[in-house]
């Protein structure tokens, strides 16, 4: 018999700070040594990360999918590309979905959804649904920068990761092995 999360719990890792995707993974790190299934979906990100390699070498306990890859800020998207961005997006919103409905997964990571929502790539209404109609025991974290008041009322978690001091403002850029 497969084992299940008694209560599955809403996370939200928001904040101008580093650090909210690496807190998620250690959760899901955690949550796949426990012997949980875990799924990391990452929307808007491009990059090829050091991530991608760590949760490989957990599989089949940890995966991820990719949504709306890009290796560009929204904003600087041409309308075509806005509306295949979209589109990923909703496929990504729709492929969760079926996820929860089948209870495949113990955790279900959102990675970057806030910036999905901010840049109004699809309304908060398909995420709030999506997590009250999550079953009881799966998880769930949801991260990015300005998390909606609508999302941080109904999560049991909410950290804010504040940026007091990063090597950005030096000049320095995203370092393989540490910011990617």
């Amino acid at each position: 018999m497969e084992k299940k999360l008694s209560e599955g719990l809403i996370h939200i890792y928001t904040g101008d700070g580093k650090g909210k995707t690496t807190a998620a993974l250690g959760q899901g790190t955690r949550t796949a040594g426990g012997g949980y299934k875990v799924l990391m979906v990452q929307f808007l990100k491009g990059d090829d990360t050091g991530e991608l390699y760590s949760i490989k070498k957990m599989y089949p306990n940890f995966e991820v999918m990719r949504f709306a890859a890009m290796n560009k800020f929204y904003f600087q998207l041409d309308q075509e590309e806005k509306l295949e961005v979209e589109a990923s997006v909703k496929e990504g919103i729709e492929t969760i979905q079926n996820l929860l409905k089948n209870e495949v997964y113990d955790l279900i990571i959102m990675d970057e959804i806030m910036a999905v929502l901010s840049n109004n790539i699809i309304d908060i209404e398909a995420v709030i649904q999506l997590i009250k109609n999550k079953p009881h025991h799966i998880e769930m974290i949801l991260t990015g920068r300005n998390a909606p008041s609508e999302l941080v009322d109904i999560a049991d978690y909410v950290t804010e990761m504040k940026m007091i001091k990063h090597p950005f403002q030096k000049g320095i850029y995203a370092r393989k092995g540490i910011e990617s």
